[in-house]
């Protein structure tokens, strides 16, 4: 960074492209450059290896071939910083990184216009959701233009184009101002049909393997005679020496480079340019007042709340980069922060999906199995049923107004339901069953709440100075999330009332920076703290970060499990009773133990302990302030049925140093299996290997052990004891062994910071949820991660399979697993906050349902229950659904029609009728008959109205208490019998009370 500070001083500035080590030293530089008011383009860390399957690394390839594109178009060429990496392919020429532009009211040939999208590389969807993307349905065309923050949606009037918008990915509706044109540029390379063949053609005979062989996979490694070397006749500069910046890249000294394409000329050093470490900013301009002084603030406001607030003599510049540097006669100081913010992108993996096949439970006729969506004429009006499947080919056919009756059916480790039979009343008896256990349940967690309510609490504080010192010391920028938890936490033990929260979040996210804090502020308040865990080597773990953490602070802590000799056992026993020690960290050890003035207990990864444990921590530790840390997220009905009784906190975020794990889908071959240890072993990583079968795992080591005989391998699974385990893991996070051969229990809870790659064998048989917790275990530090996810044969894969393998590959990036969770792990969650394992009823009933018992379980003890549910039959005359002209897909019809299914005012259903339009284009009759007919369901629940049904045009209504009423409509017209059924629902008062 100096040396280029010194080029610009002492240089005319004919730099072309300046290479160095990767991203970070990029971006350092990029402030140099812009602080001299160069013109600058920063090119992405592109650190892929030839061969490998691209779609891991689709995000910096089309964002590297956007900066081409910029780079080409620009008449006066910016000078390009790049990470070295990046510059050891030949790249795209100017001539395949086309772009064309549609402008409003102009014309458009879909079928010409589809075609060039095709051989441009992007990928033609339902529903558009990542860059690369097109969806045309009707009269809509949704794109989205890679390396853009929205995507776009055009509205055609046969082929003129009638609006162009940006939409909304989360909710698909359009956002912000119309706009006059739009620039759609290639998402791969701008290809004519015949290039686009013959590249299709040397990937198909290509020595290289991927999952799917196409041009986002393969194609950049093919490019040939399309590429050529970016250096080449270019006047280039190098950050620090070739070979060092290679070693760094690849950890290697054979460089791939041709040398003598371009000039290898180092930045000079300067011994008097400095990098400055800001600490007091106004001391500094004390110090050097003599000096010429710049300071690099976003605005004035930043320099105000720096304490700066006489400019006089001082060159303010306002910009958003941070560049620190003194010189003999100059100092250069940035008051701006690292930016946290990280670009928002939705994964294109649906979890919410009903398939045929998938089983269902109805909360009245139990487990059965999804089979499709039907369409029948019902009393000379056509309507969409949804065909479930119970024992005996018994079948249900559910009217899809009432899709809200039925969930998926998930168990714990996914087991296989036993299907429910019609009539019997069997399924009733069971729910029965379950709902007076649910109650016993329930009641336990009501009534803890309620005595610990009445305990006065020990009142913990600590003043916001001192908490954000204590915050500096930790050497990285909270996130949005941990700052709210912390605050939350302090806030709710210094109210005096007795704080039960619990704090999820995944691994990795940041909880125990947020323990650390709780802990900090009970010492301040002359409290102890004990913080107890399930395993010794998570206290090993969390010892080592109070050790790195309050080393240096005075505070007193130790640890307290199996490892630790009789004598110091004794002393730590000793200490906390006499309030010689500040904090604790153990496992059950600590149970019963006495403290002179206890004031918090957190419990990490709670729903490892069993029942008898956690009701013992709560017993003995009962007048003191709890705070509970799970890695699995709550799901958000449980989160609002136990929020009376216990309060939460979330950590959705990754810390900004975090990478995405690197996912690829291979064939299991011996050379690929040894260059992936090989290479995480070269740059001093270890590595995980889950191979599910515990019987053939022996074999599965030996075969590694012939290709790399000298590899320190750990086998461990259940079979082998949780003391033995323990050990072994111990040793193995020391350092002692290079590579984990294991069952998939290293899902949870393990965090191994060195462990930067993983190996999943067999991946297919797996559930996309645990794939993507196992590819969370690495990755998990500044480093990043990678994932191999090994298949046997990828020709035999289901398509299914191959579906959801081909979405992890494509979605390594950090906050995908939102998506993911949102249905398995969610679920699966609320499992593990009740407490009690409850396994054979969550098995016959399936999760989703057992929460929803539950949550009712604690409104009615809570006395916050809702009115018994109530149903409303509706037998009109009329077609209406949603018409596959409109919306095509199965899926999404199903979507839509749940989520109607869900509303509880009419206005809701106005508001998806809206997002229609939005998103399909015009509805047609039967469409907006449908949308009506749930209106007509939620208005008749109003009035406490049981049945509906018209006989010609006689409509008459039946309430609950059995009275009825009829009138009569103007035809027998579908649309006449709307209007006056709603006419009727909206003008009368009900006849029940």
């Amino acid at each position: 960074m100096t040396q280029l500070y010194n080029y610009f001083k002492t240089s005319k500035g004919d730099l072309e492209v300046l290479v160095c080590e990767d991203l970070k030293e990029s971006h350092e530089l990029e402030s140099v450059a812009k602080f001299f008011n160069q013109d600058v383009l920063v090119f992405p860390d592109f650190r892929a290896a030839r061969g490998d399957d691209l779609r891991s690394y689709k995000e910096e390839l089309q964002e590297l071939l956007n900066k081409l594109r910029l780079y080409y178009g620009a008449k006066k060429k910016p000078l390009v910083i790049s990470p070295l990496k990046t510059l050891l392919f030949e790249l795209p020429k100017a001539e395949y990184l086309d772009s064309l532009k549609l402008e409003f009211g102009g014309e458009i040939d879909l079928n010409s216009f589809k075609e060039t999208m095709l051989h441009w590389g992007y990928t033609f969807v339902d529903m558009v959701q990542v860059e690369g993307e097109i969806s045309h349905r009707g009269d809509i065309l949704d794109i989205f233009i890679p390396s853009t923050s929205n995507p776009i949606r055009i509205s055609l009037f046969d082929v003129e184009i009638e609006q162009i918008k940006e939409f909304d990915l989360d909710t698909q509706r359009t956002t912000g101002e119309e706009l006059d044109s739009i620039e759609v540029s290639s998402a791969f390379f701008a290809l004519d049909e015949q290039k686009f063949n013959e590249l299709n053609e040397k990937i198909e005979n290509s020595e290289y393997d991927a999952l799917s062989r196409d041009i986002a996979s393969l194609g950049f490694w093919h490019l040939d005679e399309m590429a050529e070397n970016f250096l080449e006749n270019k006047k280039v500069k190098l950050s620090r020496n070739l070979d060092d910046l290679l070693k760094d890249a690849y950890g290697i000294n054979n460089p791939t480079i041709s040398r003598a394409c371009f000039e290898l000329e180092l930045l000079e050093e300067n011994d008097d340019i400095k990098e400055l470490v800001v600490a007091d900013v106004t001391q500094l301009l004390k110090v050097h007042k003599e000096k010429k002084i710049t300071i690099i603030a976003a605005n004035k406001a930043t320099i105000k709340q720096a304490g700066i607030y006489d400019t006089t003599n001082i060159n303010i510049v306002e910009a958003p980069y941070i560049l620190n540097v003194i010189t003999p006669d100059e100092v250069v100081i940035s008051l701006n922060k690292p930016d946290k913010k990280r670009r928002r992108r939705k994964s294109s993996i649906l979890l919410d999906d009903l398939k045929a096949g998938d089983y269902v439970v109805h909360e009245e006729y139990g487990v059965g199995i999804f089979e499709k969506i039907e369409q029948a004429e019902i009393l000379g009006g056509v309507k969409d049923f949804v065909v479930i499947k119970y024992v005996g080919d018994d079948k249900i056919l559910l009217p899809v107004e009432n899709l809200d009756y039925i969930d998926r059916y998930i168990a714990s480790g996914g087991g296989v339901p036993v299907l429910d039979r019609l009539g019997k009343g069997s399924f009733g008896k069971l729910k029965e069953k379950v709902r007076k256990r649910l109650l016993e349940i329930a009641g336990q967690i009501v009534n803890i709440a309620a005595a610990r309510a009445l305990i006065k609490a020990p009142k913990i504080s600590i003043d916001q100075k001192t908490l954000k010192e204590f915050q500096a010391l930790s050497g990285f920028e909270y996130t949005d999330d941990q700052t709210q938890s912390i605050n939350e936490i302090i806030s709710q033990m210094s109210s005096g009332k007795i704080m039960d929260r619990l704090l999820s979040g995944d691994v990795g996210f940041g909880k125990t920076e947020v323990a650390l804090n709780t802990i900090y502020a009970a010492y301040k308040s002359g409290y102890q703290s004990a913080f107890i865990v399930p395993t010794t080597l998570l206290s090993s773990q969390h010892f080592r970060s109070l050790d790195e953490r309050f080393h240096d602070l005075g505070i007193r802590y130790a640890k307290l499990d199996r490892f630790v000799s009789t004598k110091d056992k004794n002393n730590i026993i000793k200490a906390l009773a006499s309030g010689d020690l500040d904090c604790v960290v153990g496992t059950h050890a600590l149970f019963g133990l006495e403290f002179k003035s206890l004031g918090v207990v957190i419990v990490d990864e709670e729903h490892k302990f069993g029942v008898k444990q956690k009701e013992k921590i709560k017993e003995l530790y009962h007048n003191v302030h709890m705070l509970s840390m799970s890695a699995t997220p709550i799901p958000r009905s449980l989160n609002q049925a136990l929020s009376s009784i216990k309060t939460m906190s979330q950590l959705l975020t990754p810390p900004s140093e975090r990478q995405g794990v690197r996912t690829f889908v291979k064939e299991y071959d011996e050379k690929l299996i040894k260059e992936v240890i090989l290479r995480e072993l070269r740059r001093g990583g270890q590595v995980f290997y889950v191979h599910n079968s515990i019987d053939h795992m022996p074999i599965k080591m030996g075969e590694i052990k012939a290709i790399l005989p000298d590899l320190r391998i750990l086998m461990l699974h259940s079979k082998i004891s949780a003391v033995q385990t323990e050990k072994e893991l111990l040793k193995f996070e020391a350092g002692e062994y290079d590579m984990m051969i294991a069952t998939s229990i290293i899902e949870s809870g393990i965090h191994m910071p060195r462990v930067n790659t993983i190996i999943v064998d067999g991946a297919d048989r797996f559930g996309i949820a645990d794939l993507h917790q196992l590819r969370g275990r690495v990755g998990r530090g500044h480093i990043e991660g990678f994932a191999y996810f090994i298949v046997e044969n990828k020709e035999k894969l289901t398509d299914e399979a191959k579906k959801r393998l081909l979405a992890l590959e494509s979605n390594s990036f950090l906050g995908s697993g939102s998506v993911l969770a949102h249905h398995d792990l969610e679920i699966r969650g609320g499992g593990n906050l009740v407490g009690d394992a409850q396994s054979g009823h969550i098995k016959n009933i399936g999760y989703s349902l057992y929460l929803r018992m539950l949550e009712d379980a604690i409104k009615e003890l809570s006395n916050t229950v809702d009115d018994k549910k109530m149903k409303v039959d509706i037998k009109l005359t009329i077609s209406a659904y949603l018409s596959e002209d409109i919306v095509q897909e199965d899926r999404l019809r199903l979507d839509i029609y749940r989520r109607l299914s869900q509303c509880e005012e009419a206005v809701e259903i106005y508001e998806i009728e809206e997002e229609l339009i939005d998103r399909f284009g015009e509805l047609d009759i039967p469409t907006k008959q449908f949308i009506e007919m749930m209106v007509i369901k939620l208005l008749a629940l109003e009035k406490k109205i049981k049945t509906i049904m018209n006989y010609g045009q006689n409509i008459t209504f039946t309430y609950l208490n059995d009275s009825k009423e009829t009138i009569k409509s103007d035809s027998k017209d579908d649309d006449d019998i709307i209007k006056a059924t709603l006419f009727y629902l909206r003008n009368n008062k009900p006849k029940v009370l």
